[in-house]
């Protein structure tokens, strides 16, 4: 990176966008060798799908053909094999004996995300949000950017497509963002590794008790968090750095007071990916309760599938879905309005609940581990939880609890002190960068947990 930024702002404008994406493509070489092609073979397809739907008069048959053309890569090496599995189930429950291949695909490193980016792109074309882009180089660009090209946020082209033609940088930009690429790094590093040390042992364990179990998910729950957004800062400030205003992705999504609110919070591009390109178009709320239901049904049985290729995700999106309905009914028909503090507890919960089935390793494994979770009979505290709990574990899941749960406003209140906020900020991100290459070197590397969606 160091390398990269050298090259990039010591290069005239007119050869940024060629540096960039010519970098981009390598970065994604590194981790998927041969697979890369999928991705340029898409920037390639996408560019001219798009110019053919703006400019001529078969927009709506070329829309089809794009969405299918980013779709069937996406089905087949993300779904094949789960898809021949369900198959095999469905025959084996009918009492129907075959021997099917699986055909084990490697999975391209962030599909999931630069397809979803891919239609958008098409789909505003279509709907006239934007136009097309002329340059296949900055198309390229666009569709290929390292930083957030396999974990997010998904950035659409009319929020950038001024600045990829033009932007501007300035030493504040490229300062703030790698603030918030330190404090994303430090997010990762420190917190999230250190609770998978805590939740990883305990979810590999056959026989756990209802403390362990606590322990086990509270662990995983701020894990996936400071994973997952600990990314997306990294993804936004290095976007800064190079002059792209990416979206942010998560507003504390913890601090939620209905499971409604968390979705408004919780990897904030995909659920305004799925509500515009998926919701509203189905009729959203404009069709009755049945309609609305059957409607965020589906999304979220997609966002579940979208996640990974198993029952588990699945499940988790459904339960999700029927968490929503829950709520929209709740509000509609009755005078029931739980407090802040009951809200907040009903929907910390509820999340925690689902995240067991994100981390399980299968349906059994989850309905297992939740009625570990309320197992009153089995309230003893095992000597495995002080084995797995550190002191130094300890202080990192109280750190993470205080960072997901106090209001960042509470923070900007230095501003009013005589201390220089900035270089405040500055300097803390800098010993955050130092401690986690320090933690990175002793315990080696750990990737993204959304690497594999």
């Amino acid at each position: 990176m160091p390398i990269f930024l050298i090259l990039y702002f010591a290069s005239p404008f007119w050869l940024k966008n060629s540096l960039l994406f010519a970098a981009s493509l390598f970065f994604y070489f590194t981790s998927s060798g041969a697979l890369t092609l999928i991705l340029v073979l898409s920037v390639i397809g996408n560019f001219f799908v798009a110019r053919l739907i703006e400019g001529t008069s078969a927009k709506r048959t070329w829309l089809v053909v794009g969405v299918l053309g980013n779709l069937c890569p996406l089905l087949y090496y993300k779904y094949a094999d789960f898809g021949v599995g369900t198959l095999a189930d469905i025959l084996q429950i009918a009492g129907v004996s075959a021997s099917l291949q699986h055909p084990h695909p490697l999975l391209p490193i962030g599909i999931s995300f630069y397809t979803f980016q891919a239609v958008s792109y098409i789909a505003d074309i279509y709907m006239r949000r934007t136009s097309a882009e002329h340059s296949l180089i900055n198309f390229g660009m666009y569709h290929s950017c390292f930083p957030q090209l396999i974990a997010g946020p998904i950035v659409r082209y009319e929020e950038i497509a001024g600045d990829i033609r033009q932007r501007r940088h300035s030493i504040d930009d490229v300062y703030l963002g790698a603030v918030q690429f330190g404090f994303g790094l430090g997010k990762k590093v420190v917190i999230a590794d250190n609770m998978a040390l805590v939740a990883d042992p305990i979810f590999a364990s056959p026989n756990i008790d209802l403390p362990m179990a606590w322990l086990g998910i509270v662990a995983y729950t701020l894990q996936i968090y400071f994973d997952f957004s600990g990314y997306s800062d990294m993804a936004i400030g290095i976007g800064r750095m190079l002059g792209f205003p990416y979206p942010e992705n998560f507003n504390q999504p913890y601090r939620s007071r209905s499971i409604t609110e968390f979705w408004r919070r919780w990897h904030m591009t995909l659920s305004r990916w799925f509500k515009d390109y998926v919701y509203v178009p189905m009729g959203g709320n404009r069709m009755g309760l049945g309609r609305t239901t059957f409607n965020l049904m589906l999304v979220f049985f997609l966002c579940g599938l979208w996640h990974g290729a198993a029952y588990t995700f699945i499940l988790w999106g459904l339960y999700h879905g029927m968490l929503l309905i829950f709520e929209r009914v709740a509000a509609r028909w009755t005078a029931w309005r739980p407090s802040a503090g009951l809200g907040w507890f009903y929907s910390i919960v509820a999340v925690m609940i689902g995240w067991v089935l994100f981390r399980a390793t299968d349906v059994a494994h989850a309905v297992s581990y939740v009625g570990a979770m309320f197992d009153v009979r089995r309230l003893t505290l095992s000597p495995e939880f002080v084995y797995v709990l550190t002191s130094d574990k300890a202080a990192y899941l109280t750190l993470g609890v205080f960072l997901a749960l106090v209001p960042y406003e509470w923070f900007l209140t230095f501003r009013n002190r005589q201390y220089d906020f900035p270089i405040g900020l500055g300097l803390c991100s800098l010993a955050v960068t130092a401690f986690s290459i320090v933690l990175m070197s002793v315990n080696g590397f750990s990737s993204f947990i959304y690497f594999r969606f």
